[in-house]
């Protein structure tokens, strides 16, 4: 191993920089709704209970990512299937996404931009 490698790797380990995941795929809107209509897929809004009942993407099942609970649901996912991930604005998907990725979810697709970008 290079000396550089090294000290990259140490960098990354101490400021937590880190690559991105590759099972993770952030969507564009236009490709999210394509996507998740026209296969059976899991849809998940990580928003809490009151913005998911403000309005959410029909089928999308609400998995609040703040909640202590999250790990216990989303484990209840099947982890070979696709998931979509959606929120607000797309800053709890992507924390979500990095969680479903570390729980070991293969097809992990964010909706860019979150609810706010989403058009029916």
């Amino acid at each position: 191993m290079s000396y550089n490698l090294i000290i990259i790797s140490i960098f990354s380990f101490i400021f937590g920089c880190q690559i991105q995941n590759s099972n993770i795929k952030v969507l564009e809107p236009a490709e999210f709704k394509n996507q998740i209509s026209n296969h059976s897929v899991q849809l998940i809004d990580v928003r809490t209970a009151d913005e998911y009942k403000s309005g959410h993407i029909n089928n999308a099942k609400n998995i609040d990512f703040l909640s202590s609970s999250f790990v216990y649901k989303i484990n209840k996912l099947n982890k070979k299937k696709p998931v979509y991930v959606y929120c607000k604005s797309g800053n709890r998907s992507n924390k979500a996404s990095k969680q479903l990725a570390e729980l070991g979810f293969t097809e992990i697709y964010d909706l860019k931009g979150g609810f706010l970008n989403w058009r029916e």
